[in-house]
């Protein structure tokens, strides 16, 4: 019983790393997009910007561990 759960707690700190992988900013910026689209939003841009550089526009993803912020503006 011990071993078998010491072999499922190494699998799951082996596949941890996997689940906490940062995603990249293009995929999450187009999965935003698709999900605009589908809401049937209109007039906007999204735009990746480096995390310390948001000055009160309206942040909707986090990309790349946090260092970069997707922002969205209305047009």
């Amino acid at each position: 019983m011990k071993s078998l759960l010491a072999l499922l707690a190494g699998i799951l700190l082996c596949a941890a790393p996997v689940w906490a992988a940062p995603k990249p900013c293009e995929e999450l910026k187009a999965e935003i997009e698709a999900k605009l689209k589908e809401n049937k939003v209109a007039a906007y841009t999204l735009e990746v910007v480096k995390a310390d550089e948001v000055k009160g526009q309206k942040v909707v993803g986090s990309c790349e561990a946090g260092t970069k912020k997707i922002v969205y503006t209305r047009k």
